[in-house]
């Protein structure tokens, strides 16, 4: 039977073997603005040998997609198209997305409202939302702040805008422009999504309907990147690959993304008024390996803030995601992954540190 020890005693000490009490964590827009900052905490500081590899300076251009003619009623036109976003799938995992639709006007706005929610004060930004990656709303800093080693130099807002819109309340204009946006970059994403299925040789609609898209994820993920007085030091985002199948990137004019690709890192400069586009894990499961989701990571500068919003499109949650069976039958290819429901990857993912594509690896076949 247990003692209880009186109070003040040896007994009641804290164990040494206790969990330390949790970190206090600052956001980096706070830590950012402090005067005379001309050094960061260690706790942001990334292995040097890991993450700080040189930049290529390759001039080969990053694949480009004229939305317009994957829309066409020419069918050459379309057929053309779709076999150039297959290339780029396969060469690439990332292409740009031109004449898409989506008014200039439009994309400017939803960064302006970006821009205005992480202006809000630290206490209203904090207590807007949840920490589960299923809380429709959520504001954190770096990845997952409650499990991350090093900290990323990066805030950010998550907000789930389909098959349920949600906003936060602390920015009333947010609402109007993030609903207009989401619809419309949400019908590009699905016309991309058929194009992608058609160029592995599925029907048109086969991703669509095996995965329920007309009830998939949808979420407008913002990110803020301050200036950082030791952007060598730092990182905005390790390297990494997106969830679900197809994110649509737009951000203002500061670069700082950077793609694998051939074994070296790329930087991406956006064609003003395009979409970066870029293929997740559920594509390379889904295709069975044919088509890659790629490492991407986001530098940072010391002069300027930048903002990107990606907006990713997923699978339903409760969708069973797996090989697709015409991609593994009959051709001596057997399934190089485990089916796995969405929602139980993101769960995954959420619990784990961000590291490369390790998350998809633990889902590998034969590993």
């Amino acid at each position: 039977m247990a003692t209880t020890a009186p109070t003040g005693s040896p007994l009641s000490q804290p164990s040494l073997t206790h969990p330390p009490p949790p970190r206090k964590v600052t956001t980096v827009k706070a830590l950012s603005e402090l005067p005379g900052l001309s050094s960061i905490p260690s706790i942001y500081t990334f292995p040097k040998q890991t993450y700080h590899e040189p930049v290529s300076d390759t001039k080969e251009p990053i694949p480009t997609i004229d939305f317009s003619l994957l829309t066409s009623s020419h069918p050459g036109q379309r057929s053309k198209t779709i076999r150039e976003l297959g290339k780029a799938c396969r060469n690439w995992g990332f292409f740009m997305v031109t004449k898409h639709g989506v008014p200039e006007r439009m994309m400017k706005a939803i960064i302006e409202v970006c821009r205005e929610f992480f202006e809000l004060p630290e206490e209203e930004k904090r207590g807007i939302g949840g920490k589960h990656v299923l809380d429709p709303i959520r504001f954190g800093t770096s990845f997952n702040e409650s499990v991350d080693e090093i900290l990323c130099w990066r805030d950010y807002v998550k907000i789930f805008q389909h098959p349920e819109f949600h906003s936060p309340k602390k920015s009333p204009s947010f609402r109007e422009i993030a609903l207009e946006y989401s619809k419309r970059v949400r019908l590009v994403a699905r016309e991309i999504i058929r194009g992608i299925s058609e160029s592995l040789g599925l029907e048109k609609d086969y991703i669509d309907e095996t995965l329920n898209l007309e009830n998939g994820l949808q979420l407008i993920a913002a990110n803020l990147y301050p200036p950082c007085p030791r952007p060598e030091l730092a990182m905005g985002l390790p390297p990494h690959s997106d969830h679900g199948l197809l994110t649509l990137l737009i951000q203002n004019q500061i670069g700082g993304l950077q793609v694998q690709h051939k074994g070296k890192w790329v930087n991406i400069d956006p064609i003003p008024n395009s979409f970066l586009a870029n293929i997740g894990d559920h594509i390379e499961i889904l295709s069975n390996g044919k088509y890659k989701s790629v490492l991407h990571r986001a530098v940072v500068n010391n002069r300027d803030e930048r903002i990107s919003i990606a907006v990713p499109h997923g699978p339903a949650l409760d969708a069973i995601v797996s090989p697709a069976s015409k991609l593994v039958e009959n051709v001596g290819n057997p399934p190089a992954y485990g089916a796995m429901k969405y929602k139980e990857y993101l769960e995954l993912q959420q619990g784990t540190m961000l590291n490369g594509k390790s998350c998809l690896e633990r889902i590998r076949n034969g590993d």
